[in-house]
């Protein structure tokens, strides 16, 4: 059932940006100044998707290595030390979108 709203949502997204950033078109002498502004905009939409599809698979990776860690310190607690790292582990994820967001936007 999550796969098939994730699915529709995605569907409804792409149907909604389709339509969004429809343009008529125009003339040769501004197509050159709309080209630049068009890449400009697929930047800023790539960087925002790179972060966020990065910080929410990096939120769900958390949140269940912390469970499962929890969970292994409530029977041994002397696990805690070890369990702490894979936490760090999956938060790297966020900051590898981060980077990759700011790669987009600078080059």
């Amino acid at each position: 059932m999550k796969r098939f709203i994730l699915i529709a949502a995605m569907l409804v997204t792409t149907a909604v940006g389709s339509v969004l950033f429809a343009q008529e078109t125009q003339s040769e002498s501004t197509s050159s100044v709309t080209a630049a502004a068009n890449t400009a905009q697929w930047k800023y939409i790539a960087a925002a998707l790179a972060v966020g599809i990065a910080c929410i698979a990096g939120g769900i990776a958390v949140g269940q290595i912390g469970a499962a860690a929890m969970g292994a310190m409530s029977e041994n607690p002397e696990l805690s030390g070890k369990a702490l790292p894979y936490a760090g582990l999956a938060e790297g994820i966020c900051l590898w979108g981060f980077l990759v967001a700011l790669f987009i936007l600078l080059i």
